[in-house]
């Protein structure tokens, strides 16, 4: 078993460091509108596929037909420190200021892209741009977008940290450079820079794109990261990418497709936003359902030759995705007659509040019971006995834990606020299912207050809302040393059970 085991690999579960992920890759509704060019925005839960479906995109482009004459160019990096968290560290701007620099950013990024491929020379559209680029200080050497999205961060720098001014003035919300006349830095003067409308840089760069043949999609991701924890920076610098969008509708050879936490966009457009049904009508979701969590795991584990060629033999019909399954897992990992199957066990403790099940937990929990076997076959080997699952009930309950303790860091505390990630502190060592009164004693607010900070916790999936009670998931108890049962007294007529939660 164990040597079996050691050959059995379900990839990684992020996308970035999944060497297999296009093999592995499915080709969901999100991907085939996106393709077709019905949706702009992508949004999705944390895990559920939204970077895998970037770079499936950023590969394959070239060759879907219904992307022919389409570019997709990265707008940002994939790697390291996000390059829109330069904007954090500068002075808090409008909404309208965050536009301006939005607009900027693109017409750099897509102007020094297509004077890259076609130079200056191609035509007087092109002369036209060069100049624009030359007398804003947008011209750059190479068009990567950490270089680009630098040079507009400098451009706001010597708005609001000059040594000397001549006159007052702020960033422009209707011109692409962010620049004005004569500014003293100590010894060095800069250059008086020209002033462009968005309108007038965003048409001579749709037309340079016409001439050239393309539309050009400018991907954007990691934006959640990039404003993580500067909430005054986040909520109007992402507004205005949202407007900056909608102002680029009209052009049609330079789009934006934004791809976006859910969360996080319902969160920038809460308390209104213009045009919201447009933004609407062009988002897709990215949800996952069992048939297709299934389907996405049993490809992996297709992949490994040499297992399957132990698993299914040769003369054999190809077997089920369920059939496979269980020739890897138990049926139950809890044996008693009332407890689920393996794979209802697994979905119950993958998903959040919200009852979203994201790919990464099913393939984090699997990778792990398959760690946990080897470790248990360390110490008792077993022989291969056809028809003896790979993976027992052990391994799967100790990945379990390992999931949990994981998630309760990387996401759920990683990426709330403050405020909510003291909230979550709070729960731990209580039990798992709680009412208003035990809400109110363990976070120690009352009113709207308590209210306010239920809806935030629901929001974020820590607490799943049933009809009078909210119960914690499963999949943040063992981080938290939370414990099965009610934080309050049961009615009489009810029976605390193991059963509840399944």
């Amino acid at each position: 078993m164990k040597k079996i085991l050691a050959s059995l690999d379900f990839g990684n579960s992020v996308a970035e460091f999944d060497d297999s992920l296009e093999k592995y890759f499915v080709e969901n509704q999100a991907f085939d509108d996106l393709i077709k060019n019905k949706v702009d925005i992508v949004a999705g839960d944390k895990g559920t596929g939204k970077t895998a479906l970037f770079q499936i995109l950023n590969k394959r482009y070239g060759s879907i037909k219904a992307l022919a004459g389409v570019e997709v160019l990265a707008g940002f990096n994939p790697a390291g420190s996000p390059i829109f968290q330069k904007l954090v560290r500068e002075q808090v701007l409008t909404e309208g200021q965050y536009a301006s620099v939005w607009k900027a950013y693109v017409v750099a990024l897509a102007g020094n892209w297509a004077l890259d491929i076609a130079g200056r020379d191609h035509s007087h559209s092109f002369q036209l741009l060069a100049e624009m680029l030359d007398e804003t200080g947008l011209m750059s050497k190479d068009d990567k977008p950490e270089t680009i999205f630098a040079k507009i961060i400098n451009a706001v720098q010597r708005t609001f940290i000059p040594k000397e001014l001549e006159m007052e003035f702020t960033i422009s919300e209707t011109g692409v450079p962010i620049i004005t006349p004569k500014i003293s830095f100590g010894k060095k003067e800069e250059q008086v820079m020209k002033e462009v409308s968005h309108d007038e840089a965003l048409t001579l760069l749709d037309r340079c794109l016409g001439e050239l043949g393309f539309s050009l999609w400018i991907v954007l991701d990691r934006l959640d990261e990039a404003f993580q924890g500067f909430p005054s920076v986040e909520i109007p610098a992402l507004r205005a990418l949202l407007r900056t969008y909608l102002d680029l509708l009209p052009y049609k050879n330079v789009r934006l497709k934004l791809f976006v936490r859910r969360d996080l966009l319902n969160r920038i457009t809460e308390g209104g936003f213009v045009n919201l049904t447009h933004i609407n009508e062009r988002k897709v979701e990215i949800k996952w359902g069992e048939a297709d969590l299934l389907h996405l795991l049993c490809r992996r584990i297709r992949d490994n030759t040499d297992v399957m060629k132990l698993l299914v033999k040769e003369n054999e019909p190809p077997i089920s995705d369920e059939e496979l399954f269980y020739k890897i897992f138990p049926n139950k990992v809890d044996q008693a007659t009332r407890k689920p199957t393996t794979w209802n066990w697994m979905m119950k403790r993958i998903r959040d509040g919200n009852k979203v099940y994201p790919p990464r937990n099913l393939i984090g929990l699997t990778k792990n019971a398959r760690d946990e076997q080897l470790k248990i076959e360390g110490r008792a080997p077993r022989p291969f006995v056809e028809g003896t699952p790979l993976i027992a009930s052990e391994a799967l309950r100790a990945a379990l834990s390992s999931l949990s303790e994981t998630r309760v860091q990387d996401t759920l505390l990683a990426e709330a606020i403050p405020r909510v990630s003291n909230y979550i502190q709070k729960f731990k060592k209580q039990r798992a299912e709680h009412n208003q009164v035990s809400l109110m004693a363990i976070l120690g607010l009352q009113g709207e207050s308590l209210d306010a900070a239920v809806l935030q916790l629901v929001q974020i999936g820590f607490l799943e809302e049933l009809k009078t009670t909210w119960k914690i998931p499963m999949l943040y108890r063992d981080g938290l040393k939370i414990t099965q049962g009610k934080a309050f007294p049961a009615e009489p007529s009810t029976e605390e059970s193991d059963e509840d939660d399944e």
